[in-house]
């Protein structure tokens, strides 16, 4: 048995180190075009892209509240012929902000401004058959409405039975589908109310009992679940209360830069190959890489003080990250078999993509406004991304020069960029104030709707 599953790891070694020589190609391009050919895709902007079942299948979601599954048709003359092989209609009220595939499961877990989590059952959805159309009035198994503001992420964990949420209302939330509640005021405790607003969940599957949580704050927050357990209810009531107890590290900037720049993460992204690598992209300013591992900094202030501060191993600039507010942004990733790249959208639609020690590698043209999410194939040379088009590119490694790389033009767009940035950072923090006013005047009572498992 042992020298079977080390044969295994030496093969899958073999193939990472094969699959990393494309990678490592100098150019990537655009291959294909998902949703262009009139049949089937979105009607508004793509905020959620998802791989599943190990990369066979490909699931979008956005404005339209629908989710979409694709996946290859090998019998296209095409190198990644990607087709619709379902169309979801979720029931949701607002926009889709995440939608994941629930591991060694048919089901589909949705999330959406209107707050709810709505888990979707799509049966035996072959790969070959003809494209469905499921209506949520009938897929949809479970509604769940324990948050109290939109909800923005999903992590899915190594079970059908298992995932965690976070949302606006500054809550992490694990849902065990096996367990039926009805609940108003007596939804189960959350796993976290850190006390402002959140945006941003990251897990890695090495590291599973640790997530980092990001949102209107000026630091990523890395929380341990094991310390969570060893607590009893009251104690954990009262702990995650003070938001203080469960977080072992803060992983934040240094302080003159953080003064110059809007407290607000947008994205998060934890290594799936080492489990101590993070990635966070702040609005206004620029992408940093972590390591739960490094020594900490001695950085005191009024968010959660005492709590040690992890200062960055690198930063990465020339992406403009300031025009959409908060609103479906997951800009940042690793990318390539030992993720050897950091890549991030960028508000003048460009997709940039940096080697991990901080050199830029290059800069593709992925929408023809906004980049808001990318993400790699988990095998392939391959990776997608989506923005306010209706529409979703996939991009792959090219011998032949890249029609949609623009990275020739690198110096004029980072200057642009900063100087845009510069000013869209102004006009964010007024619109805020803004909308803060607005809101404050204009509350309303909170929803007392009612959580359902069927």
């Amino acid at each position: 048995m042992t020298a079977t599953l080390s044969s295994k790891a030496a093969a899958a070694e073999r193939h990472r180190h094969l699959l990393s020589k494309k990678w490592n190609t100098k150019d990537f391009d655009r291959v294909n075009v998902l949703g262009n050919d009139g049949s089937y895709g979105h009607s508004g902007c793509v905020n959620a892209l998802s791989w599943a079942r190990d990369g066979e299948l490909l699931l979008t979601a956005g404005d339209d509240r629908t989710v979409q599954i694709w996946s290859m048709d090998p019998s296209l003359e095409h190198d990644y012929p990607y087709i619709c092989r379902g169309v979801l209609k979720t029931g949701h009220r607002a926009n889709i902000f995440n939608a994941k595939m629930l591991p060694h499961s048919s089901k589909i877990a949705t999330v959406s401004a209107d707050a709810q989590v709505r888990l979707h059952d799509m049966g035996d959805l072959s790969v070959s058959a003809p494209i469905s159309i499921s209506d949520g009035r009938y897929s949809c198994t479970q509604t769940l409405r324990c948050h109290e503001q939109r909800v923005k992420r999903i992590v899915t964990e190594d079970s059908p039975h298992l995932f965690l949420t976070v949302a606006e209302d500054g809550c992490i939330r694990q849902h065990d589908i096996r367990t039926a509640h009805s609940c108003g005021d007596a939804c189960p405790p959350p796993l976290l109310d850190i006390g402002f607003e959140l945006s941003t969940l990251s897990l890695s599957p090495l590291t599973p009992y640790q997530f980092v949580a990001a949102g209107e704050a000026p630091y990523g927050y890395l929380f341990d679940r094991r310390q969570i357990s060893r607590l009893s209810m009251a104690e954990r009531a009262r702990s995650l209360r003070m938001g203080v107890t469960n977080c072992i590290r803060r992983l934040g900037r240094q302080e003159g830069t953080r003064k110059r720049h809007n407290d607000h993460i947008t994205g998060s992204r934890m290594s799936i190959l080492n489990g101590h690598e993070v990635l966070l992209s702040y609005s206004g300013d620029a992408v940093y890489l972590y390591s739960t591992r490094d020594d900490c900094v001695g950085q005191d202030d009024s968010y959660m003080s005492g709590v040690p501060v992890v200062p960055p191993r690198q930063c990465f600039r020339g992406a403009r990250n300031v025009d959409t507010i908060k609103d479906g942004k997951q800009l940042v990733n690793f990318l390539g078999s030992q993720e050897q790249f950091v890549t991030s959208g960028s508000d003048d639609g460009n997709i940039f993509i940096w080697k991990k020690d901080g050199g830029l590698h290059s800069i593709l043209e992925g929408d023809s406004s906004i980049v808001n999410v990318i993400e790699g194939h988990p095998h392939l040379p391959l990776f997608a991304a989506s923005g306010l088009d209706s529409t979703v590119k996939l991009f792959g490694p090219t011998s032949s020069p890249s029609v949609f790389s623009r990275t020739a033009d690198a110096e004029d767009i980072i200057e642009t960029n900063e100087r845009r940035t510069a000013s869209g950072h102004l006009r964010h923090i007024d619109i805020m104030t803004m909308l803060y006013t607005a809101t404050a005047s204009n509350a309303s009572p909170d929803n007392n709707g009612q959580c359902q498992h069927q």
